[in-house]
């Protein structure tokens, strides 16, 4: 098994994350997130075999949704697109820095951040910045 790793564009946090999926499930099947990529996973078993994809916002990993299927797309441009099929749910994660990157990146269990606790979803989150730095000192 293995995990994708992507930058969450747009999102200063996970509450904007949910929000713009939220205002999209119309157009998703139903219990489902589409999130369209480029690139498809050359390790797509992998992937399937219970991946995740971890979502870094401004700089942090905060969260992970399950990928549950791999769907070729085309926008009309002719450049076929590989759509992540994701949960519904978004899981939020223990704060893990990272550097800004383009597209996706394979993430390996071992360096998963962990879950947070259920009630701990439901939190105010820490600033941004804040979540980095402690994270970057190994306190969060």
């Amino acid at each position: 098994m293995i995990n994708l790793l992507k930058l969450c564009v747009g999102a200063d946090s996970v509450e904007d994350l949910l929000d713009w999926q939220r205002s999209q499930r119309s157009h998703w099947p139903e219990g489902k997130a589409i999130h369209v990529t480029r690139m498809w996973p050359k390790r797509e078993a992998e992937v399937l075999e219970g991946g995740s994809l971890y979502w870094v916002i401004k700089g942090v990993i905060l969260a992970r949704q399950r990928v549950v299927d791999l769907q070729e797309v085309n926008l009309g441009d002719g450049i076929p697109r590989c759509a992540l099929v994701l949960d519904q749910e978004v899981i939020r994660t223990e704060a893990a820095p990272r550097r800004p990157f383009q597209g996706w990146r394979y993430l390996d269990p071992k360096d998963s951040p962990r879950d947070l606790p259920k009630g701990r979803g439901k939190d105010d989150p820490l600033p941004p910045a804040l979540a980095q730095a402690l994270a970057e000192l190994g306190l969060h």
